[in-house]
């Protein structure tokens, strides 16, 4: 089997070539394909959830080797979330290569953060079966790098923070409230509300949801602790 151009060029981006293609393909074709009879991602992606825990882990075991666990376990929930799956699905292009069904397609998926996310997941799980283990710590390493050499300040970001103030006055978690999304598909740039209980919100623009998302409760901290 062979790939089509925009796949291999995918995989270029990926880091990785197929010795078995059929394993990337199925790793990008999303589950609302499954009425046409073609296998979907749905198991990649219960194996690349796996995968993917295992190598930050232990990433993170040997980065920092005086850590206590309590401070490894937030900075691993930074790492594995959806949220930054499918930051990292979108660094590499996955949305445009992304096989769905035409309900999907029509409803935006190519941009979904499960769709992105799960779709990371059942890759990385594609290069194990294809090449083994070190192959797809080798991948997953290099895309999560960045997210890796941050992760102490990440683990510490400001939608913590604004969750624990409102906690600490019971008032319920904040809601984070898209108001809207502009640009092309392969790079959309999205407004997005932190909003409290009370009314009291603050508003930011990023080119992903998460980062908006970020920039909003860090601006709405800002506006309740002054100075």
């Amino acid at each position: 089997m062979r790939l089509s151009a925009d796949l291999v060029a995918f995989s270029d981006r990926l880091g990785h070539r197929f010795a078995r293609p059929e394993l990337l393909i199925r790793a990008l074709t999303h589950p609302s394909v499954a009425s046409e009879g073609r296998p979907t991602n749905q198991r990649l992606e219960f194996l690349g959830d796996r995968v993917l825990n295992l190598i930050l882990a232990e990433a993170l075991f040997h980065a920092d080797a005086h850590a206590a666990e309590g401070q490894l376990a937030p900075r691993y929930n930074v790492l594995v979330r959806k949220e930054t799956c499918a930051d990292v699905a979108r660094d590499i292009g996955m949305g445009p290569v992304l096989k769905l069904g035409r309900s999907e397609t029509l409803s935006g998926g190519r941009r979904k953060e499960t769709s992105l996310a799960d779709a990371m997941e059942a890759v990385i799980a594609a290069i194990y079966l294809d090449a083994g283990f070190d192959a797809a710590r080798e991948v997953v390493l290099r895309l999560w790098a960045s997210r890796i050499a941050s992760v102490d300040e990440d683990a510490k970001d400001p939608k913590t923070q604004l969750q624990e103030w409102a906690q600490a006055r019971g008032m319920p978690p904040p809601d984070y409230v898209e108001l809207s999304r502009s640009g092309p598909d392969h790079a959309p740039v999205f407004t997005v509300a932190a909003r409290l209980a009370d009314g009291q919100e603050a508003q930011a623009t990023a080119r992903n949801k998460r980062d908006a998302q970020m920039q909003a409760a860090r601006a709405l901290l800002g506006a309740l602790q002054p100075g």
